[in-house]
């Protein structure tokens, strides 16, 4: 007995046939919407890529655009189909195809299945490359001369601008490292040199910040030197005092920008599986209605359309059948193989 059969009149098959045409390309843009969010996420990680770690993956947007392009190509067939199902001799050409299509897009749906789940699994491979990244981007802040780190001033500068957050965790990292290059130190000063010589590791340390961490909107002068040294300004407090530097570290700060993005995404694709289900479903129904017509050479008259030919539980016990059948044949076919060869 046909799963979820239903009764077509003309009327019902001509609406659901505009409908899913609509439906279609309607998932046609969808499919462009996710082909282009693909192409933005690996242009946003790429813009970053020097801050973050090697093991960075470009999987997901990649995966992104594949599918986006996959499901515009999917639905458009889709749409065609329907705008020619009511054609009689248009329909013949497409029907040998359909079982196919149908078999290719539930494959369209495991894969956009995948890339939802990645979309949220990612994220912590995201945090933990962003961690590494940024520790090393300042270590690297001064080598404005060394090849193949000439922008990562610039860069940083710019991320921090844009994102409003200063250092990994917080603008203390900046203590830690030494970011003015030597060629800009006078190591005949005395206050120079007797820094330098006090640190075991031989860096010039200071509790400094560069100017990006500086917050345009604070009404005092931006204070981003001495910033422990309460003395070296007037009426300052830094235990107190509301710096005017970013107090949020740019790991938080990005961290939040892509994984609001990869959750965007991920509800996107999710989307897209709804209505790919939808689509398959009533393609489903609008075939099997115009198969079953129990007189083709009258458009009027009434008709069955259905999910499945059979019950979910005989549809499922069917195909593994198949697959047992197909794996006993190629098991066969290599034991044969095996007894040809010769000794």
């Amino acid at each position: 007995m046909p799963f979820m059969p239903v009764k077509f009149t003309l009327q019902k098959r001509v609406k659901l046939a505009q409908g899913l045409w609509m439906l279609y390309w309607f998932s046609v843009m969808v499919g462009i919407l996710i082909f282009s969010l693909g192409i933005f996420f690996k242009v946003e990680l790429r813009k970053r890529s020097e801050m973050m770690d090697n093991g960075e993956s470009h999987l997901v947007p990649n995966l992104l655009i594949v599918l986006g392009a996959a499901a515009c190509a999917a639905n458009a067939f889709g749409g065609k189909v329907c705008h020619d199902s009511l054609d009689p001799l248009k329909f013949a050409k497409w029907k040998p195809m359909l079982k196919t299509y149908l078999l290719l897009c539930c494959g369209l749906n495991v894969l956009l299945l995948l890339a939802a789940l990645l979309c949220f699994l990612m994220q912590f491979a995201m945090y933990l490359a962003l961690a590494d990244g940024l520790k090393s981007s300042i270590r690297f802040y001064k080598d404005t001369d060394t090849p193949g780190r000439c922008f990562m001033k610039r860069t940083l500068d710019l991320t921090q601008i844009e994102f409003r957050c200063c250092g990994n965790n917080n603008f203390r990292d900046w203590f830690e490292v030494q970011w003015i290059s030597n060629r800009y130190l006078d190591m005949s000063n005395d206050v120079v040199k007797d820094r330098v010589l006090s640190n075991v590791e031989g860096k010039y340390l200071m509790d400094s910040v560069p100017f990006s961490c500086c917050n345009p909107g604070s009404p005092r002068p931006c204070i981003q030197h001495h910033l422990t040294n309460n003395s070296a300004h007037y009426d300052y407090d830094h235990r107190i005092e509301e710096l005017n530097i970013w107090t949020r570290g740019c790991r938080e700060a990005l961290f939040s920008y892509y994984s609001n993005m990869m959750n965007c995404i991920g509800a996107l694709v999710l989307l897209t599986i709804f209505l790919e289900s939808a689509d398959m479903a009533g393609l489903k129904y609008l075939c099997t209605a115009l198969e079953n017509m129990a007189d083709p050479e009258n458009p009027e008259c009434e008709s069955e359309g259905y999910l499945l030919d059979k019950g979910v539980k005989e549809t499922l016990a069917e195909a593994l059948t198949k697959l047992k059948t197909l794996g006993k044949g190629n098991q066969v076919e290599e034991d044969g193989a095996t007894g040809d060869a010769p000794a």
